[in-house]
């Protein structure tokens, strides 16, 4: 006899596997977010992570490493462009970011694709979304489209001499970045003998990273890049390695091979050129490769001189780079050799941040303490420092700007 019970629970379909892109949308309207979760819902796709506007759930959950797709809705934006130059240093380089704005501009298309995110003009339909999701999630897997694009932005810290203070304001400019910016930073060490980083970094027991002899000739990855790191914080790390075997022009450029191979996996590279091992090659290297030059000049005649070498020699090599000219006062104002007009008029480009001398700055970092965190005069001009590595301005107290970009409607 023909049981229809029996077949029902033999034969009933299994139920369908949900569709898994891991997304986690930054919202401004309900609009958005009721048609973004919907979309979702109504395709049989993982249901996006949506964001409350705190900068803990920010934190939490946009380092996730298994996030695929950022959205970031802009339509209470005034600037498309500007908004997201702000932000692109908290979203990570291994997820994709689809940008949703109501900003109808040709310019806002190419700015954005320029910087690897991809732009949904907005009113949108839910096919509309979902097929343009699913062609990002295409591009990723088949490691195309914009995200490939987005690397880190390399900083070259140059002092005009040795002493000048630059290793410290790299340092901390890291730790503003991962600490307070929310931005993965890696330090790149480039003083093969010796060099007082771990110091600066308050490590403790801190080795260099070897180089076997054959490493020249192996094929360098990801994982291998990272294993010559040294972990500071969750999303700092310093790369420093040494060799018995190689040379300092070797050393150099194996160097730049690993920073190159981490830069897809962080904001932020930060290149701490001690003037004490600085070389030709380090010159043509920041014209080629670096984003952003932190010039850092003490009020002396030497290091003003050298500095200003510095400048002429990018100049010359046709940088790109954009300069951020710090005066240094490693000793008192009224001691030092050269004035702030000195220093504007030699170097043919105004002084960005200024310094002021701090007699217990050393007594401080060997404590282990963080100059950017300490009442110290020097602690603002740290901060003005990090503001303007970001492209933000240096007005008193402005809000945080996830919660004025992701504000709920």
């Amino acid at each position: 006899m023909f049981d229809l019970v029996d077949l029902l629970k033999t034969d009933s379909p299994k139920e369908e596997q949900e569709e898994k892109i891991t997304t986690v949308l930054f919202h401004q309207t309900e609009e958005c977010k009721n048609l973004v979760e919907e979309a979702y819902r109504f395709e049989g796709i993982s249901a996006p992570a949506v964001l409350e506007n705190t900068d803990a759930d920010i934190r939490k959950h946009i380092r996730e490493s298994t996030i695929e797709i950022v959205i970031v809705e802009l339509n209470v934006s005034d600037d498309v462009t500007k908004d997201m130059q702000q932000i692109s240093h908290l979203l990570p380089n291994h997820a994709s970011v689809i940008v949703i704005g109501s900003e109808d501009a040709i310019s806002t298309i190419r700015n954005l694709k320029d910087m690897g995110f991809y732009y949904l003009f907005w009113p949108v339909t839910k096919p509309e979304l979902i097929d343009f999701v699913r062609n990002v999630n295409d591009n990723r897997h088949r490691n195309s489209g914009l995200g490939k694009s987005r690397s880190a932005k390399k900083v070259a810290v140059v002092g005009g001499k040795g002493g000048a203070g630059a290793s410290l304001l790299a340092v901390e400019m890291a730790y503003e970045l991962t600490n307070k910016k929310d931005s993965s930073c890696v330090i790149v060490d480039h003083s093969f003998i010796g060099g007082n980083l771990d110091i600066l970094l308050s490590m403790k027991r801190f080795k260099k990273r070897s180089i076997s002899p054959g490493a020249l000739s192996a094929n360098l990855d990801l994982s291998y890049a990272q294993s010559m790191t040294t972990t500071v914080n969750p999303m700092l790390s310093l790369l420093s390695v040494d060799s018995d075997e190689l040379n300092e022009t070797q050393l150099k450029e194996y160097t730049r091979a690993l920073a190159t191979q981490l830069s897809d996996q962080n904001n932020f590279i930060i290149e701490d050129l001690s003037w004490s091992s600085f070389q030709k090659s380090d010159l043509e290297y920041m014209a080629s490769e670096c984003d952003i030059v932190v010039l850092v000049v003490e009020p002396t005649v030497s290091c003003l001189r050298s500095a200003a070498s510095v400048m002429m020699n990018m100049e010359t090599l046709n940088s790109t780079a954009r300069f951020i000219t710090v005066l240094n006062y490693t000793m008192p104002e009224k001691t030092a050799t050269v004035t702030k007009q000195d220093v504007v008029k030699f170097l043919k480009q105004p002084i960005d941040v200024v310094c002021p001398y701090e007699p217990k700055i050393g007594e401080w970092i060997l404590g282990g303490k963080r100059v950017g965190d300490s009442k110290l005069s020097i602690s603002e001009s740290i901060h003005a420092l990090t503001a303007l590595l970001l492209g933000e301005s240096l007005e008193k107290s402005k809000p945080n700007i996830f919660k004025k970009l992701f504000k709920k409607a």
